[in-house]
């Protein structure tokens, strides 16, 4: 198994990506502790896995994400899966400015926090892996408010923890991941949009598989696979980047 004998803290472990990723990762062997703000969507994920750990943290919360790195001891991946706040589906000239820049704040806010503490314990053994993930907006996104600039912060910032933490024995990847058909609800793109409904989702994801180069779109399996494979030791001339798994919707 590629994660055997590693320990994996997912924060937003209790969303569709987060726990899909939280099972992959157990299923590959790594011990893993499920981190978010919901007791109950976390327990929901734990009961599928063996010996998971879960803990209610806000990763926007310093000390907190401090404090419980201090009880779980070494770590070897970290992954950075909460939700931003984003609001799409208005144009920029008509957007509040707070809904404008929840996205970029919360989003830089909470990586920065969670890689800063990890970064630190994996820099002292020489080892560990930060990972991320969002949508590969940063090269333009209409409609979308904040998720470019704010995709384009976590962007930088992955590939700074790189150059800074590579010399320690530390790697720092990301991926971009958009428009994954398993995620979508009525509920939860509304949350985002409020104009959607069921026939706005499904003409969503038509519209996004013709958007990508595949002329499909990918699956939480691939997504995960990919998430799996870059925590492993195999993915260990890999840093400093983001793989795509969009299913090449942009060429970049």
């Amino acid at each position: 198994m590629l994660l055997t004998d590693k320990t994996a803290i997912v924060y937003g472990a209790g969303g569709s990506i987060g726990g899909a990723v939280a099972r992959a990762f157990a299923g590959e062997g790594a011990r893993v502790h499920l981190v978010g703000r919901t007791r109950e969507t976390l327990e929901a994920v734990a009961a599928d896995l063996k010996d998971a750990e879960v803990a209610v943290v806000d990763a926007l919360d310093e000390a907190a994400v401090e404090e419980h790195l201090a009880g779980v001891g070494d770590v070897d991946i970290s992954f950075n899966l909460v939700t931003r706040g984003d609001v799409q589906g208005a144009p920029l000239t008509e957007m509040p400015v707070d809904d404008f820049l929840r996205p970029v704040i919360n989003g830089a806010r909470a990586n920065f926090i969670t890689a800063r503490a990890a970064g630190r314990r994996m820099a002292e053994r020489g080892s560990g892996v930060v990972l991320a993930l969002n949508s590969g907006s940063a090269h333009g996104s209409p409609m979308m408010g904040g998720t470019g600039p704010a995709d384009a912060a976590i962007d930088t910032l992955v590939r700074n923890l790189a150059i800074e933490l590579g010399p320690r024995g530390v790697r720092a990847v990301g991926l971009w991941a958009a428009g994954v058909p398993e995620t979508f609800t009525v509920e939860k793109l509304s949350a985002v949009n409020p104009a959607i409904d069921e026939a706005a989702v499904q003409g969503i994801v038509d519209n996004l598989a013709a958007m990508r180069m595949t002329r499909r779109n990918p699956t939480l399996a691939e997504v995960a696979a990919t998430a799996v494979f870059l925590a492993s030791d195999r993915a260990a001339g890999i840093t400093g980047t983001f793989v795509d798994v969009t299913g090449g919707m942009v060429a970049r």
